[in-house]
């Protein structure tokens, strides 16, 4: 009997036919049993014998894989991979899947939930009013701000089309691999993100972690933007370094920020400290439709793999490449 570890957490909450189908297909199937995002030292003692692991965000590092004596294929619920180490995976001839399309709808959402919620001053409006203060709070209207988005993948540019459509003033755009057709309104502009920092009242980051993007926005960026600038990120953490953001905050050189993913998690760190800093648990795919959708596409790909070894969407080659050039 094959044998599955699911490592992500929750799962099945919401819908039971990933577990159904586990158990139709004869599947034998372990859900993680801390209920919180593993740590490498914890995924080792529990990947014994299984064959493929239905995985979250915690560390499958090249000692997870080594210790994964039958480990065939890793099902990544979600899209980000800086958690997967592909080359030790592709060492062993494991295959990795993922679930590129399931969760943007649901990042799209909760980004400009973000964005209003950051201009008008409602979550500190929230935090005073639960302490028995009551101040009303001026703020800007969305469309009249300059919004710079860098990366136009499934999020960023969903991002801005709603942004567009909502009539924002201007959107200012980077993607090092995307150019759009130009906007003959010239509501859309492609730039370079030193001119997307220097011009955007408000900047949401909706890039892949890697070797290039690690640290992007330090300091050294945060001094290009504007003092009244909000800085979102609902991409990865790792891109703004958490560090300088927080010496940004205290010092009062940008307005505000919303962090919606952390180097580590759960997140327990300065960002906390400032009222004016939004946090969420990595919440972005959270959705009931999209959570849903992301758990059933990644175990109907780990059953259609331990059936018939066949990957419908198996991570493309220009991920490995990358990680080779890291």
């Amino acid at each position: 009997m094959s044998k599955v570890l699911i490592t992500t957490v929750p799962f099945g909450n919401v819908n039971r036919y990933p577990l159904d189908l586990l158990e139709k297909e004869n599947i034998s199937y372990l859900v993680n049993p801390h209920g919180k995002k593993l740590t490498e030292d914890e995924l080792v003692d529990l990947v014994g014998d299984c064959e493929v692991i239905i995985a979250g965000t915690e560390p499958i590092t090249a000692k997870v894989i080594s210790e994964a004596k039958n480990l065939r294929m890793i099902s990544r619920v979600g899209i980000g991979l800086d958690s997967v180490d592909l080359l030790a995976a592709k060492h062993k001839n494991i295959a990795v899947s993922y679930t590129p399309d399931a969760p943007a709808p649901a990042v799209v959402d909760l980004t400009m939930g973000l964005m209003y919620s950051l201009i008008r001053n409602t979550h500190q409006a929230n935090i005073e009013l639960h302490q028995g203060k009551w101040h009303r709070y001026f703020g800007k209207r969305l469309i009249d701000c300059t919004i710079g988005i860098v990366g136009i993948g499934r999020v960023g540019y969903q991002v801005l089309k709603n942004l567009k459509a909502l009539g924002c003033k201007q959107i200012l755009y980077y993607d090092k691999n995307v150019r759009l057709e130009e906007d003959k309104s010239k509501q859309i502009k492609y730039v370079e993100k030193e001119e997307l920092y220097k011009n955007s009242d408000i900047i949401s980051i909706h890039t892949p972690l890697d070797f290039e993007t690690k640290n992007m926005i330090t300091t050294k960026e945060i001094n290009l933007m504007k003092k009244s600038v909000y800085l979102i990120n609902t991409s990865r953490g790792g891109i703004i370094n958490e560090a300088d953001l927080h010496s940004a905050l205290v010092e009062k050189s940008i307005l505000g920020a919303a962090i919606d993913t952390f180097e580590i998690e759960p997140y327990n760190g300065n960002l906390a400290q400032h009222n004016n800093c939004l946090l969420t648990s990595h919440m972005g795919s959270m959705s009931f439709d999209c959570r849903t959708k992301m758990e059933i596409e990644a175990t109907e790909e780990a059953v259609r793999f331990i059936n018939s070894n066949v990957q419908e969407c198996p991570v493309p080659e220009e991920e490995y490449k990358m990680r080779v050039h890291n």
